[in-house]
């Protein structure tokens, strides 16, 4: 059976740029500069833009510095998505802050990054990943992992 690959919110990221690696995608508004992310169609989010800007994709730092990390240890409640009798596998969330933007962006690590392979400082990049799979879909998201692990 061909599985479907489908993101989990469509235009968030892509692996498709130039270097051929994995990117989060955002908008940078042309009037005051600023980088947004999740992406923003509409208006800019900025109070201190001078207005009439426009704004465009583009693709966020592949890497950036841990800022914070958890481990997320319970089943998260609706409208979160979760067989309640299926085993529950817990998860380790970390902030980022990207390396040309400064913002934090927030996303799972990558399977098998616990929170005893995270540092605050530590270097880390976004990978696609996988969210889940069924009936023949797999469903795309980010996570981010430590630079120089495989996986």
């Amino acid at each position: 059976m061909e599985r479907t690959r489908t993101p989990v919110v469509g235009g968030w990221f892509t692996g498709d740029d130039a270097d051929g690696g994995f990117r989060l995608l955002g908008t940078r508004c042309s009037a005051c500069a600023a980088v947004f992310f999740p992406r923003e169609d509409a208006y800019c989010r900025n109070p201190r833009c001078p207005g009439d800007g426009e704004l465009a994709e583009t693709p966020l730092s592949p890497r950036g510095r841990v800022w914070s990390y958890t481990d997320g240890r319970y089943r998260p409640p609706a409208p979160y998505v979760s067989d309640p009798d299926g085993p529950w596998t817990p998860y380790t969330l970390v902030a980022v802050e990207l390396e040309a933007e400064g913002m934090v962006v927030l996303g799972q690590a990558a399977p098998g990054v616990g929170v005893g392979d995270l540092a605050v400082g530590m270097e880390v990049e976004v990978v696609g990943g996988v969210l889940n799979e069924e009936a023949g879909t797999t469903w795309t998201t980010w996570h981010f992992r430590p630079v120089g692990v495989s996986g």
